[in-house]
């Protein structure tokens, strides 16, 4: 029977637990990013316009903005659709309600009061022609047996006054572009043009420019920074300002942002620097978006840079 000197025991012990601790290690699978831990997927799983169900639940990172831009509806119609105050504040695991796009484009909040307010005012015309005094002389009365004519000569008179008055409803098409005396515009990019606006369903739902990396990205208008991050997949590292109630511009495939959220940006000011995120190439993808819905950018650029 062999003896094994102290030290070969030693040797021994050690090889054992060397043996048994790489055997744990090699069955712990690799670490989750942090974001997987919580949402269970990345951040850039999220699509745009991918928000079709009629409740949301807020993931981290997001905010109202991010969440109406890939919804394509107005941040302010969710917000009243959930009785949200300004700045609109939400939290991981808050659910939202959606409305359905298509049923919500054509009578979302806002445009309900503008035609409820122009049935009042309608109305209240058509109250004041009623209320019209007839004249003296169209009063009078006949001689006994005679049939009187005041009727028929109130009515032709009435009548002309509502032919003389304009139309009160005016049908407006489902996305009413405002006038553009309010906001001053200039160009993002002094790049080239490497794609314009599209109607098409699946087309370009802005205007790409090219240029070099590094390459002055600017605001096309003074607004508050509402969004910074990349959550959406296919838009990189984006930026979302707010002009006004109405208008929002977005600014995608960043390489480095220069703006943080809640910053005020002036027109012309350079909020980042043109990169390849989420491209295949650098470019710089800008929208502009009127209430959620894409318009054509070249609506409210200068003619000229």
């Amino acid at each position: 029977m062999m003896v094994l000197s102290s030290g070969a025991i030693k040797q021994l012990i050690l090889l054992i637990f060397a043996i048994t601790l790489l055997q744990a290690c090699s069955g712990r699978s690799a670490p989750a990013p942090v974001d997987e831990l919580y949402t269970g997927k990345t951040y850039r799983d999220f699509e745009p316009n991918s928000l079709n169900d009629k409740e949301y639940e807020v993931q981290r990172g997001e905010t109202l903005y991010s969440i109406a831009f890939r919804a394509n509806m107005d941040v302010q119609d969710i917000a009243q659709i959930n009785n949200l105050q300004k700045p609109y504040t939400i939290y991981p695991g808050q659910k939202l309600s959606l409305v359905s796009k298509p049923q919500y484009g054509a009578t979302s909040a806002r445009k309900a009061q503008r035609t409820t307010s122009a049935k009042q005012n309608n109305k209240t015309s058509n109250n004041a022609q009623n209320n019209i005094k007839t004249p003296v002389a169209n009063t009078e009365q006949k001689e006994y047996g005679q049939k009187t004519s005041t009727k028929k000569t109130v009515a032709k008179q009435t009548d002309k006054r509502r032919k003389r008055q304009p139309k009160q409803q005016i049908k407006r098409p489902e996305v009413d572009l405002p006038s553009n005396d309010k906001i001053v515009w200039r160009w993002p990019s002094s790049g080239k043009v490497l794609a314009d606006f599209s109607l098409q369903e699946q087309g370009n739902k802005g205007i790409d420019f090219a240029g070099e990396r590094g390459d002055s990205v600017n605001a096309a208008a003074a607004g508050k920074v509402v969004y910074v991050g990349n959550a959406l997949r296919g838009f990189g590292n984006l930026i979302i300002l707010k002009h006004n109630d109405d208008f929002i511009t977005a600014y995608a495939h960043n390489d480095k942002i220069l703006v943080k959220e809640q910053e005020w940006v002036d027109v012309g000011e350079a909020i980042a620097r043109m990169g390849d995120s989420g491209s295949p190439r650098v470019k710089l993808h800008f929208e502009v978006r009127f209430r959620g819905k894409s318009v054509n950018p070249r609506h409210y650029l200068p003619r000229s840079r």
